[in-house]
């Protein structure tokens, strides 16, 4: 009896092993990125408040894995909740929606299902230097969306160097339209600069956010420079704002300075369709000739593997059209300085 008890347990823990070896997680994450932020006009905050504010950058909890099935074939997971309960908002409704899904990973590419950032969003690799910060490039760049009830295909890489990539949201499950909704992106090189020294994507999407837009985006790492830029063209398909259609675009450099890690980018939008000039409230039929520009300088140090301090100013200004009459935006000067933890 002895025996078989001794058996069954280094049975189970053989088993157990065994399992592990074949799973990858699941892997527990987490985020908390605040800061404190000073703005003239509250247009790119993300509580679009004014005056000296606590700003929550998107922190987050999350946890992922994989699992072979059998050879070639593994199940990939993820489930990432944005974490609000920092903000007075966020007392009522502490957590948001982000990337989750359900996917298999193949020697044929990689699916999956549920809500994630689009091809067209991703095809932006590291050119924004400012992400997840009210100097995302979204405040002039539209498409930046992650979006729910979709397939995604992302290809293997070709030659070592190439990926082709999709995003599909089924029609049925949108409530605004029942249109098609897809986005394609191309890439070509390493987005974190390691494999390969450069970065270049091209990428379409229609319908997704209610636009059409085309995308090209290239960075390339010089010794301790890395230089990026992006040009979109976007056109509104909502109804009712045709009109809303033009060029973005962005040239920005960073530079390592013993560990410091300097930015600097300049930022033009003729379409009308970021969040910076949405939040001025003039978007509509007889919105025309929209010229917003931005500058934005900045720096951040990595205190330790998991902490990093960063800081950075931005200038917002610009004019459009309103009925033929020109109009000048308010301009906006903001300042933010913020502490980043991942664990």
């Amino acid at each position: 009896m002895k025996h078989t008890v001794i058996s069954a347990t280094i049975a189970s823990l053989l088993a157990l092993s065994s399992a592990a070896a074949m799973a990858d997680g699941p892997n527990f994450y987490g985020r908390l990125d605040l800061s404190v932020t000073n703005s003239d006009t509250g247009a790119t905050t993300q509580n679009g408040k004014e005056g000296t504010v606590l700003e929550n950058n998107f922190s987050l909890l999350g946890v992922n894995g994989s699992e072979k099935l059998f050879d070639g074939v593994d199940v990939i997971y993820q489930m990432e909740f944005q974490v609000e309960n920092t903000t007075i908002e966020g007392g009522n409704n502490p957590f948001k929606a982000r990337n989750t899904f359900l996917g298999l990973k193949t020697d044929y590419g990689t699916a999956l299902v549920g809500r994630n950032d689009t091809v067209f969003k991703q095809a932006e690799g590291g050119v924004d230097l400012f992400g997840n910060t009210n100097a995302d490039i979204d405040r002039l760049v539209a498409g930046q969306t992650r979006s729910a009830d979709g397939i995604w295909y992302y290809s293997p890489k070709i030659a070592d160097l190439i990926t082709l990539n999709a995003t599909y949201l089924v029609a049925d499950n949108q409530a605004d339209t029942r249109d098609t909704q897809y986005a394609l992106s191309a890439t070509l090189g390493d987005s974190a600069l390691k494999a390969q020294n450069y970065y270049v994507a091209a990428a379409y999407n229609d319908g997704i956010s209610g636009i059409e837009a085309w995308r090209g985006v290239a960075q390339v790492k010089l010794a301790d420079f890395k230089i990026g830029g992006l040009f979109q063209k976007s056109e509104s398909q909502v109804s009712g704002q045709s009109n809303m259609e033009g060029n973005s675009y962005l040239v920005n450099v960073a530079y390592n300075l013993n560990g410091v890690n300097l930015k600097a980018e300049y930022a033009k939008d003729e379409s009308g369709l970021g969040s910076y000039f949405k939040n001025a409230g003039v978007v509509g039929a007889n919105t025309t000739d929209v010229n917003v520009n931005s500058y934005t300088v900045g720096a951040d140090y990595r205190l330790s593997k998991s902490t990093l301090v960063f800081g950075h100013y931005a200038y917002y200004e610009g004019d459009y059209k309103l009925l033929n009459k020109n109009t000048e935006l308010k301009d906006d000067n903001v300042v933010t300085v913020g502490l980043r933890y991942d664990f």
